[in-house]
């Protein structure tokens, strides 16, 4: 048992999001200048075809980031879940066994690269123009790719565990050193593009070695060679958690495999050519990353936040943290939009000069590609929101909608339709689609949480009561019918957090007895007028009358073992020699009754009257026979109140009030 409450659980929202938010937008986004930095000197000092071979590269790496992400951040949100519930040991072995499948994976991944390279070069639309600049530095990287896929799980784990600035800095770190060295290898060794490769995996040994480091410093845990021991239950777990995460860089492999492919073929058909469309939708799309870097950034950082607070149930601070990510995440999409309409030339210009079609072709992709990103800071939110709560499915889906569901289909159909420009309006119908499938997911998963605090609420409501009251107490409820009484009975039962024994007595009666529900619903207070002609002759009981016993019997035997209100079936009169029994009667005027028969029970206004009329005198009968006394004689019951006076939810306000008023320092409710 922790001697005080996490942060996470406790602290203002806004100051936990800044704490984790910041750090984290600035790794991802040092980590999409890895490739971006890389980019940029590629462009002024190899020219856009060495740009154009870091595009047809880059799904390697984004492969890696895959598998490398779907263990972190799997690892990340199975740590916040399991200290959440208090569950420590757990945590322990998540994070341990999220460790061992990112080692397992790069060293495959890293095997397959070297291995197949120019196949998977062809795959990812690699022209002839771009081969020799794309082989020479796809091998280098690939040799990096154990490093990276490491350093990247690492990072997302020790986020997680309350050290966002730790991996911040190892994450800057490499960043700024792969800006120092990239210049040095491209311009004054002359390396070009091998060059830039290399400056790249250096500084990705220097942010795994950073982040290896950490292991024997986490907060929240203390890992062991136990923890390390692989456990197929948890790889599962850690696995699912970050599914959303593997299948959202999995699919925008896809993305670039199709639309490279897509751009080659029509590019070669129009105006363009092959090479400018495949370099600068690359570069399009990584720096639409960067907008994506910021949104998920403010996400993930949340992510321990939401993750934590769903496992203790505070569901509150759920809902207030995702209100924050969705208000941040669309203002940032807005302004982004806004640079991406208005000033496309000058960010392309970023990556080296090129001629007039090279210019042209850059700006319509900004802004017609570009066009709804405003919707990512919906859609990325939801996907990160759905996986930090351990519902993968949702997630998974989530991020598959846009990029495969959505973006490839309209890359193939657009672009049969139209070419070049359909690819380029394939990017807005794909946003707009992902945004209508996440808004909807998103308003039903708040309406579930608005629910769950709800039931949290009466439970807790229930404990207090239970703890403040010290015996049982049986709440015995006749009523008129159309005067709400059942609907009451049901609320003081809520409220009090005991059991309800209304049409569900059937169910009981008929385990108990062995006889059909449909048989004791027919004859349970139905004593026809041939019955007593028939008792007189036979010398027997009626259905009625066995039922009636086995009910006394059954509801003697409940009253004595627990707490509950049992609504009808003369219980007051039944229990009249116990002392624990509070007896209530709810009535109404004729009025109130038959507009709530006309409302509940359907029954045409003109005949309800009449049809209460009937129900009433038949349970006075009842009664009258069994017991023998009056039914709504006031002498029979410790509370007759009208429920016109206050309305249902009032009235049964008023009655725990006043049950609570009474047994407070006497009794307690037992279940």
């Amino acid at each position: 048992m922790e001697k005080e409450e996490n942060i996470l659980g406790k602290e203002k929202i806004g100051k936990l999001i800044r704490k984790f938010s910041i750090p984290s937008i600035i790794s991802l986004l040092v980590n999409s200048l890895y490739n971006i930095v890389d980019q940029i000197f590629i462009g002024w000092g190899v020219g856009y075809l060495g740009n154009g071979a870091t595009n047809v590269v880059f799904p390697l790496t984004v492969i890696s980031l895959a598998f490398a992400l779907m263990f972190g951040d799997g690892g990340a949100a199975y740590l916040s879940l399991k200290l959440g519930e208090k569950k420590k040991k757990d945590a322990e072995k998540g994070v341990a066994n999220s460790i061992l499948l990112t080692v397992l994976s790069s060293l495959i991944i890293c095997t397959i690269c070297l291995i197949f390279l120019p196949k998977l070069l062809n795959i990812f639309g690699c022209t002839d123009a771009l081969r020799q600049y794309a082989l020479s530095y796809g091998y280098i990287i690939a040799i990096g790719l154990p490093f990276v896929m490491i350093g990247t799980t690492l990072n997302s784990i020790i986020r997680a565990d309350g050290s966002p600035r730790y991996a911040m800095t190892s994450m800057v770190t490499g960043a700024v050193l792969n800006m120092i060295l990239d210049p040095i290898f491209i311009f004054v060794f002359k390396a070009g593009v091998q060059g830039a490769a290399i400056a790249t995996v250096i500084s990705q040994i220097v942010t795994f070695v950073i982040n290896v480091i950490y292991i024997k410093k986490f907060k929240s845990i203390k890992l062991s060679r136990n923890s390390f021991k692989p456990e197929i239950s948890i790889l599962k777990k850690v696995s699912m958690l970050g599914i959303s995460s593997f299948i959202t860089q999995m699919s925008f492999v896809l993305v670039i495999a199709f639309e490279n492919n897509f751009l080659a073929k029509y590019g070669a058909e129009s105006e363009f050519g092959s090479e400018i469309p495949i370099t600068v939708l690359g570069i399009v799309m990584k720096i639409s990353q960067i907008l994506n870097s910021i949104i998920v950034g403010i996400a993930v950082g949340a992510q321990p936040i939401l993750g934590y607070n769903y496992g203790a149930k505070k569901f509150d601070r759920v809902k207030q943290t995702l209100k924050l990510v969705l208000c941040l995440s669309v203002s940032i999409s807005t302004f982004a939009f806004i640079l991406f309409q208005t000033i496309p030339d000058k960010l392309i210009s970023i990556f080296g000069s090129g001629d007039e079609k090279y210019m042209e072709f850059a700006c319509m992709s900004f802004r017609i590609y570009l066009m709804l990103c405003i919707c990512n800071g919906i859609q990325i939110p939801a996907g990160i929101f759905f996986q930090a709560i351990g519902k993968s499915i949702k997630s998974a889906g989530i991020s598959l909608s846009r990029q495969v569901l959505f973006l490839i289909p309209a890359i193939v159909i657009l672009g049969s339709l139209f070419g070049l420009i359909g690819i380029l309006y394939s990017g807005p119908v794909a946003d707009g689609l992902a945004f209508v499938v996440s808004t909807m997911l998103l308003l039903l998963e708040v309406k579930k949480l608005t629910q769950q605090k709800v039931n949290k609420d009466i439970k807790e409501k229930e404990i207090e009561i239970n703890n403040q009251i010290k015996e049982r107490i049986v709440i015995t409820l006749a009523r008129e019918y159309g005067s709400g009484g059942r609907y009451i009975g049901k609320l003081i039962a809520e409220k009090l957090g005991i059991k309800l024994y209304d049409k569900n007595f059937i169910t009981k009666l008929s385990e108990e007895t062995g006889l059909s529900e449909d048989y004791i619903e027919e004859n349970e207070q139905s004593r026809k007028n041939l019955a007593n002609l028939n008792n007189g002759y036979y010398y027997g009981l009626s259905n009625a009358d066995e039922l009636f016993i086995k009910e006394s019997e059954l509801i003697k035997e409940i009253a004595n073992k627990e707490s509950c209100v049992i609504v009808g079936r003369c219980a007051n009169f039944i229990l009249q020699e116990n002392k624990d029994v509070l007896k209530v009667f709810i009535y109404s005027d004729m009025d109130s009754k038959i507009k709530r028969a006309n409302k509940y029970y359907g029954l045409d206004e003109k005949k309800a009257e009449k049809e209460i009329k009937r129900i009433d005198k038949l349970r006075a009968n009842h009664c009258k026979h069994y017991v023998g006394k009056e039914w709504k004689n006031v002498e029979n019951y410790d509370i007759c109140i009208n429920s016109d006076l206050y309305g249902v939810e009032e009235t049964a306000e008023l009655i725990c009030n006043m049950i609570k008023r009474k047994y407070l320092e006497t009794t307690t409710i037992s279940k």
